[in-house]
């Protein structure tokens, strides 16, 4: 379709905008994207920038090659989902969302809504890179599990054989990292170190120095006793296999997962730089201030309201504080490559990924702070139903979430959220990418978006 202007009357800057067909993996000239200027009118904003794009190629992954149109793909997409992603990130101040569903019956659908920089104003494209935070820990345990395959470490083995000074590491193992039951502290929740990345985002932690940070607290509990989402098992985990293979993480990342599945824009950037293009990462709630106060109350409440200028620019802030635990960038077209081959086990034994899938019972929430997916920790409880309004319930596996068939993970880090699914039954993928980590009402963006596509596309 032709590119079209949306004017706004009254008080409403002009606002600019286009439609267009063409592949998620395509490349984009951001000098040439139109710019949405800065107002007050949020949704009259993302309405004007509105670019559905939907792949002429066959879906990526496993889905049916060349699928026949569906005559209810342009109803569906266009006047159900889209308005009420729409809503929803009017309603949760969202900047910018990248939303790809994946169906085998009608191929990849990949809508870009919003804008990626609201200094200028311009839209967000599908090619844009960002911080995909916890998903980058699906890549983490997929290398550990690849080197178990080939017997260079135990999934049982004590987690003192291969790194010394872990508290407990005698009675943790290595699969108890990948599930997240080591009861290790989890780094992320220390009030220090939030402090140290509001006030200094800049800084470059080692991951010894994430470590230290997590070994001055007492575990949550004794290991394999209870689920604790922590970045620290993560960081343990990546640092094992480094010293398994003497190989850097990038390097295993590259020639074990990216090269493989083709995956050529996505890296684990421990530093401030993030490829371009980029969309720009902003954050309500500060990391230090979510830690007590995650919802926006009285005046920063009202501020986040009316202001479109209210949250901070948080794209520059460095990612080793995260490492192999969220310092990932990615794009969509990678990330719909990536979440099939990950929930089927492509890149593993049958054997292998057999283990992967036996799930941990968890009702914990995943509400993240940081780098990290929960700062809950729970028992081996019934784990809560998914649902369109509880999507982000889940049991967990070795670094794979099951939302009660939908297989992948949720990632958040500062300035950006993200979820990633498929379902091996019904041959889909949803990958939500959003350029917030956190709305004023303490929700994360990317699970609320996520709650819409399961209720409008997969009903329920």
């Amino acid at each position: 379709m032709n590119p079209r202007t949306h004017t706004a009357r009254s008080a409403h800057p002009t606002l600019t905008g286009s439609v267009q067909a063409s592949s998620p993996e395509a490349s984009s000239d951001s000098a040439n994207r139109p710019l949405i200027r800065r107002g007050n009118a949020w949704k009259a904003l993302l309405l004007a920038s509105l670019i559905p794009l939907t792949a002429a190629a066959p879906a990526l992954g496993p889905a049916v090659a060349n699928p026949a149109p569906d005559p209810n793909k342009a109803g569906l997409i266009e006047k159900k989902l889209v308005p009420d992603l729409l809503g929803t990130m009017q309603k949760l101040r969202i900047p910018g969302a990248i939303v790809s569903v994946t169906m085998a019956k009608w191929g990849t659908t990949t809508t870009a809504l919003g804008t990626d920089n609201l200094g200028t104003g311009q839209r967000i494209d599908a090619a844009d890179h960002v911080r995909v935070g916890d998903i980058t820990r699906t890549f983490t345990g997929t290398v550990i599990l690849q080197l178990a395959d080939a017997h260079r470490l135990g999934l049982d083995e004590p987690v003192a054989r291969l790194v010394p000074g872990v508290p407990n590491g005698r009675n943790i193992t290595v699969r108890q990292l990948l599930h997240m039951t080591s009861g290790l502290f989890d780094y992320a929740e220390d009030q220090g170190l939030n402090q140290t990345l509001t006030q200094h985002p800049e800084t470059q932690f080692a991951p010894k120095d994430l470590l230290a940070v997590a070994f001055k607290h007492q575990p949550y509990f004794a290991p394999g006793k209870a689920f604790h989402s922590s970045a620290t098992d993560a960081v343990l985990l990546g640092m094992i296999a480094e010293r398994v293979t003497h190989q850097s993480l990038q390097t295993l990342f590259q020639q074990r997962i990216f090269a493989p599945l083709g995956m050529k824009d996505t890296r684990i950037d421990s530093s401030t730089a993030i490829p371009a293009p980029a969309a720009r990462g902003y954050q309500h709630v500060s990391n230090a201030a979510a830690l007590t106060a995650p919802v926006l109350t009285g005046k920063d409440a009202a501020w986040a309201d009316y202001s479109a200028g209210k949250p901070a620019d948080v794209t520059t802030a460095n990612a080793s504080w995260t490492w192999a635990a969220g310092a990932a960038t990615s794009t969509v077209a990678d990330l719909n490559r990536w979440v099939p081959a990950l929930a089927t086990g492509k890149l593993l034994s049958a054997k292998m990924h057999k283990e992967q899938l036996k799930f941990t019972a968890t009702s914990a929430p995943t509400s993240t702070t940081g780098a990290s997916m929960s700062a809950t920790s729970t028992a081996a409880a019934p784990a809560v139903p998914t649902t369109p309004t509880t999507p982000t319930a889940m049991t967990y596996g070795l670094a794979l979430a099951d939302y009660a068939g939908l297989l992948g993970h949720e990632g958040r880090i500062r300035g950006y959220s993200s979820f990633i699914g498929y379902d091996p039954v019904k041959q889909a993928t949803v990958v939500v990418l959003a350029n917030s980590d956190r709305s004023p009402d303490g929700t994360t963006p990317a699970s609320e978006l996520t709650k819409r596509v399961l209720a409008d596309v997969f009903g329920g």
